[in-house]
């Protein structure tokens, strides 16, 4: 949908007789702010029956691609944000952040004994390489950390597999993030993990890993859920699988990236801020369209919408396209010490992150920042002002509100005391996609990725229009 130029939403009358009382020397009347109903349907009239999103996320998948912390591409992504914003009429800063830089080079694993086959796989994001000679060792297939710590013994020397399956994703990535310092800890040489997803087309999923401080480092790799199924069975049959690894993965330091902020000033308290963020690096697979391709290009539309409105909202509202979300937090983190000073005037940050299923409602993340413990209290107290207007996301279908988790880049501002919400999708369609090269623009629905756009138009709206900010353990100051 074409956008909506600021002159084209004042009514006629209102500047005709704006523009005669300026050639009598009258002051010109300004156009009433709306309402918070009337702006919501607005909002969500206009999300509704826009293409924005979908055109924002394909240019972003189909000219940028993937977008690697650290890596080109992801500075390409920068500027495109940036340009985009700016003729969406926000004011943009970059804010730069120091993010590692982490190359996958090579990834081939084989197996060589019983039989030789190639295996389907992806190296963990910022694990260490196993040298041109590569690593082989025979297969240790435990199910759990509990097996792992029972079969220490067996272990050194052999390359654990941990063949988890899927029963959330919570469940699944530990085994991703922490096996590799846990399968070195009992002297294996590298850790094989199976893909954390529900389903798979023998598509392997990548993601993070942590090293333990201290610990020795061994590589970490994603298998398909299909092979790591195969390889359990070959163990169980005492078949005794060997596999080879040779992993190009590469630590190349410490560069500058950046963080995309662009402002919609409020009205009456534009130091008050209402954030709508996502993170716009990608992992370096796929197109990075449902993770977080689709969160970015839904926050990037609500805040053209907002941008457009005759009056805007009462408090500012800030899209932050945070870098580096995948393997370290860089973003999240930079920005919360980048603007710790001013915590307590951002009344809320709403967070976009897990594709562009069906939008459900919002879940409400409010913590004590003496204790970083979640404040039953106050949460209620918060969820107690929002409900009463939940009805404004009836045309989207995302009315559910609940206390739950908000997302990753926003958490360090939730640890703060700042209410944080997470727009609460349907996964059923991510999770087999995510972090894999299926993650690609044809997998997104136009209609339901404009729904996303349009709920965190509204929710936005709504926070930076409410009279009071949501209350908190610790309330703003004056």
């Amino acid at each position: 949908m074409a956008a909506f130029p600021r002159h084209l939403l004042l009514a006629p009358s209102i500047a005709v007789a704006g523009d005669a009382r300026a050639a009598a020397g009258e002051e010109p009347d300004l156009p009433r702010p709306l309402g918070i109903g009337e702006g919501a349907a607005l909002l969500a009239e206009r999300a509704l029956a826009s293409k924005g999103a979908w055109v924002r996320l394909a240019e972003l998948c189909d000219s940028v691609g993937h977008r690697l912390a650290g890596s080109v591409a992801m500075e390409r992504a920068v500027a495109w944000a940036a340009a985009t914003l700016r003729a969406d009429g926000l004011d943009v800063a970059l804010e730069p952040v120091a993010v590692p830089s982490w190359w996958r080079g090579e990834e081939r694993v084989e197996l060589v004994a019983p039989y030789p086959r190639r295996l389907r796989v992806h190296t963990l994001g910022g694990s260490v390489g196993t040298g041109p000679e590569g690593i082989t060792g025979e297969v240790l297939v435990v199910g759990s950390f509990e097996e792992l710590a029972a079969r220490a013994g067996e272990a050194a020397g052999r390359i654990v597999l941990y063949d988890a399956p899927w029963e959330s994703y919570g469940q699944a990535v530990q085994f991703r993030a922490a096996g590799a310092s846990r399968a070195a800890a009992v002297g294996a040489l590298a850790a094989l993990v199976r893909s954390p997803t529900p389903t798979s087309l023998a598509t392997p999923h990548t993601g993070g890993l942590s090293y333990e401080a201290g610990a020795a480092r061994i590589p970490g790799v994603a298998l398909t859920t299909e092979d790591s199924a195969w390889l359990r069975r070959l163990a169980a049959r005492g078949q005794a699988p060997v596999v080879h690894l040779v992993l190009g993965a590469e630590d190349r330091g410490t560069v500058t990236s950046h963080n995309v902020v662009a402002t919609v000033r409020g009205r009456e308290r534009p130091e008050e801020s209402v954030i709508l963020a996502c993170h716009l690096d990608s992992w370096d697979v796929g197109q990075g369209a449902q993770d977080d391709g689709a969160g970015c290009a839904a926050a990037m539309e609500a805040g053209h919408l907002l941008a457009a409105l005759r009056v805007p909202p009462r408090r500012s509202v800030r899209v932050v396209l945070f870098t580096n979300e995948e393997y370290g937090l860089s973003g999240g983190l930079a920005y919360a010490q980048a603007h710790a000073g001013e915590i307590a005037l951002i009344s809320a940050a709403i967070e976009a992150d897990t594709g562009a299923g069906e939008p459900l409602g919002f879940g409400l993340d409010l913590r004590d920042p003496a204790t970083g413990e979640a404040a039953g209290e106050a949460a209620r107290a918060a969820l107690a002002v929002l409900r009463p207007h939940a009805g404004l996301l009836g045309p989207i279908g995302a009315t559910a509100l609940d206390v739950g988790g908000s997302g990753s880049d926003i958490s360090p501002l939730a640890a703060r005391g700042v209410p944080t919400l997470g727009l609460r999708q349907d996964t059923a369609g991510y999770w087999p996609v995510h972090h894999t090269e299926a993650d690609t623009l044809d997998k997104v629905d136009p209609a339901l990725l404009a729904r996303n756009a349009a709920a965190l138009a509204v929710m936005g709206w709504l926070l930076a229009e409410l009279p009071a900010p949501l209350p908190r353990v610790s309330p703003p100051g004056p």
